[in-house]
């Protein structure tokens, strides 16, 4: 037997090894599963609560909001068109 020959064995006895496995444990999840609790429907929301309150500041000033991997966010104006972002 080749060296190819003997790897290809080596896999393919691997594969049947999982295969198996896969199956014994497919088995043993089917009995297991159960159904989940039914979830009760979430109760309406009430119109008498006030909607979310105007922000003192205009939204000419809002930022960018722009995230970096360290967390710092984007000072520029919202949509600005400069291509990097300014982050404090």
């Amino acid at each position: 037997m080749s060296k190819m020959d003997a790897l290809r064995a080596m896999r393919e006895a691997k594969y049947e090894a999982a295969q198996k496995t896969a199956q014994k444990t497919a088995q043993k999840t089917a009995r297991k599963v159960a159904t989940p609790p039914p979830v009760a429907p979430a109760a309406p929301r009430s119109s008498t609560t006030p909607d979310a309150p105007a922000s003192d500041a205009p939204a000419s000033d809002a930022l960018c909001g722009h995230r970096n991997m360290s967390g710092r966010t984007c000072t520029r104006e919202h949509g600005h068109a400069a291509k990097s972002h300014r982050y404090s």
